[in-house]
């Protein structure tokens, strides 16, 4: 990393990310336009925070993780989104319960974007991981039809639904513009944290070192992984009620306080608040119910965390 500004990987990443989205289409298609830099100043101190972030070593990981979920955001909208959602749900805390509810939602609503793209992540590699079968199938038949490995994931790019297309068309893009193919799938497995692909990728990459038949090593490891998909399904049907326990255990307590609060405020109220309402730990001054609850939730997620152990199964 340099020492004024970002380091040049990061710099062509970026680029190539502007490439892929305006200018990049395969082969034949492949056209050539004029890039004009219309840079506003929001953009500008969009930059210029990111440097400054990437200087800290902070911007790299958060750019990961915008990357595995597919959200064209840059660092510095990332972190302000935060901030603004934060401060949106500390507004409707202050405007229903006063100031208190304002800090415990202000501090709440600053986790819900790395949820959000948590959420996002795990949902985009499941929905990959159910289609590579089915790209390998396209990619055995490309590689039989005649095509050599880059034409084959070219035709899955054009072919497969995203967001296996969205990675393919990337990973073509950078064979194109002279990143060496086996560097172009490691970046990608590395957006794609899939275990599976990471198999599919080290077949392919032994294959161009030692020779052999590619396209029937790749419909093996099709049939390989169709069998996990589907004996991932049936564990996944039979621990249904495990999990289903787990999530009304986990709920239940967090319901019925919702519940009761609406209903008699004042009996809830003695669990947040002290004397003459409610009761306070000596010498602290901190009402009873706060560490009650601290101690709860704490249970709650040992229990849940202990259930989901239990019920997720490795193939």
């Amino acid at each position: 990393m340099g020492l004024f500004g970002r380091d040049k990987t990061t710099e062509r990443l970026e680029e190539l990310d502007t490439f892929i989205d305006s200018d990049w289409k395969p082969a034949a298609e492949q056209q050539t336009k004029q890039v004009i830099d219309t840079a506003s100043v929001r953009e500008q101190m969009s930059q210029r925070l990111d440097n400054m972030l990437d200087r800290r070593g902070v911007a790299g990981s958060m750019r990961s993780q915008l990357r595995k979920a597919d959200l064209k955001l840059t660092v510095s909208e990332y972190l302000a989104m935060h901030v603004v959602v934060g401060a949106l749900i500390g507004f409707v805390g202050f405007v229903l319960r006063g100031p208190f509810a304002a800090g415990v939602g202000f501090v709440g609503g600053l986790f819900v974007p790395r949820v959000y793209v948590t959420i996002r992540q795990n949902r985009r590699l499941k929905q990959f991981n159910d289609q590579l079968a089915d790209i390998l199938n396209l990619w055995v038949n490309s590689l039989r039809a005649g095509y050599s490995v880059p034409q084959a994931m070219e035709a899955v790019a054009k072919e497969a639904p995203p967001p296996a297309n969205v990675e393919f068309k990337r990973v073509v893009a950078e064979i194109s513009i002279g990143i060496p193919m086996e560097v172009a799938l490691n970046n990608m497995l590395s957006r794609i944290e899939s275990e599976d692909l990471d198999l599919v990728f080290t077949a392919v990459n032994i294959q161009r070192e030692v020779g052999g038949n590619l396209a029937e090593i790749l419909e093996t490891i099709s049939v390989t992984i169709r069998e996990r998909v589907r004996i991932k399904g049936e564990i996944r049907t039979l621990t249904t009620s495990g999990r289903t326990t787990g999530m009304v255990i986990g709920l239940l307590p967090i319901l019925l306080s919702l519940f009761l609060l609406l209903v008699n405020p004042a009996y809830m109220g003695q669990l947040f608040y002290g004397p003459p309402i409610g009761a306070s730990i000596p010498v602290i001054g901190i009402p009873c119910g706060w560490p009650m609850i601290a101690a709860g939730l704490i249970s709650m997620s040992i229990g849940i965390a202990v259930i989901n152990r239990i019920v997720d199964i490795e193939v």
